[in-house]
């Protein structure tokens, strides 16, 4: 296995990172392997743990610079809270789920740059929903890498609300590794300001009777950026296997931006699969409507940027998990217009 500094740094234009080079996210220079500062993480008894080394760059660094910690969650409500403070700081967390669970992460902080790695796993039966919220203050750098194994007949559902930090980058990749295991993937990203959000997402089909669905939602104000990249594998020998991808964009302003690039590759006979991609600018319409029943502008684009994002959120059967990341969703454009 390569160590970080012999890796080489991927070029602009590998899919990955063709949007947000591997430079503009890492703390310092390409090939170093800087001092962090761990994350303080509380809400969960963790216990120390080391999670597999990786040739991808971003895991690769995160792996070196971080301390694993493992939790176990089974059959329960948790929410945890992970605090990144300082110049550079970073957590790379085991999760292993166990029969019906779910898991709320918040992340907060006044970090100059974060990373957080997750290498997780539903075993057999299980359901785990999650629903992880990125509220780092608005100057900050963050480095996301998910990494989950889901087996027979389980199921993850796996939200994302991201509006904090200036420049993001998260990489999240689900296997559905055997047959009847299934995933719900949403993500609703607000960006304000200069705020530069790239979201890439995997899932891949390993097995027989596997079933995904992906949706992400991002609404840009200001003159923000957002990326979403999705890549749906179907291998070889996956019948009768369902999955589909859908990428909306909401434009809030004439500087704001957005691309998405859903992409599929099916090897498989007898499946179904979709993807589609959309970007449109505020309906001006809405707009009278709300401000003529007494809403101020600002208000009116908040109220029809919430009802997009929360769309993202459509496929999520865990109602608590979907009231959390409203209610996190609403404080913040709250806040925005304050």
């Amino acid at each position: 296995m390569k160590s970080h500094s012999e890796i080489l740094i991927p070029h602009h234009s590998e899919h990955l990172w063709r949007y947000t080079p591997w430079k503009r996210m890492h703390p310092t220079e390409p090939h170093d392997v800087p001092e962090s500062r761990q994350m303080s993480i509380t809400g969960a008894e963790l216990i120390p743990s080391e999670l597999p080394a990786s040739e991808e760059i971003s895991r690769s660094l995160l792996h070196e610079i971080s301390k694993g910690e493992e939790l176990v969650i089974a059959n329960e409500c948790m929410t945890i809270d992970v605090k990144a403070s300082g110049h550079i700081t970073s957590s790379s967390l085991k999760i292993v789920a166990k029969g019906h669970a779910q898991l709320m992460i918040r992340l907060v902080g006044e970090a100059g740059w974060a990373g957080l790695r997750i290498h997780g796993e539903v075993l057999s039966g299980g359901c785990l929903s999650v629903g992880f919220v990125n509220q780092l203050t608005s100057d900050s750098v963050f480095l996301r890498s998910e990494d989950w194994v889901i087996h027979r007949d389980a199921r993850i559902e796996h939200a994302t609300l991201s509006g904090g930090g200036l420049t993001c980058k998260s990489d999240v990749r689900i296997n559905l590794a055997d047959k009847g295991s299934e995933c719900a993937v949403g993500a609703a990203i607000y960006g304000s300001e200069k705020r530069h959000d790239d979201h890439h997402f995997e899932i891949h089909h390993a097995s027989s009777n596997t079933n995904s669905t992906l949706v992400s939602h991002a609404a840009c104000d200001g003159a923000s950026r957002s990326i979403g990249t999705g890549m749906l594998t179907i291998d070889e020998q996956c019948h009768q296997s369902d999955a589909n991808q859908v990428f909306r964009n909401l434009l809030l302003s004439e500087k704001a931006r957005a691309e998405s690039i859903p992409e599929l590759e099916v090897l498989a006979d007898d499946i179904k699969a979709g993807h589609g991609a959309a970007s449109a600018p505020v309906n001006p319409s809405q707009i009278h409507y709300l401000m003529s029943r007494g809403m101020n502008h600002e208000e009116a684009v908040g109220l029809i940027a919430e009802g997009f994002l929360i769309d993202a959120f459509r496929e999520i059967r865990n109602k608590e998990v979907v009231d959390f990341l409203r209610d996190e969703l609403t404080l913040h454009l709250q806040c925005l217009v304050i």
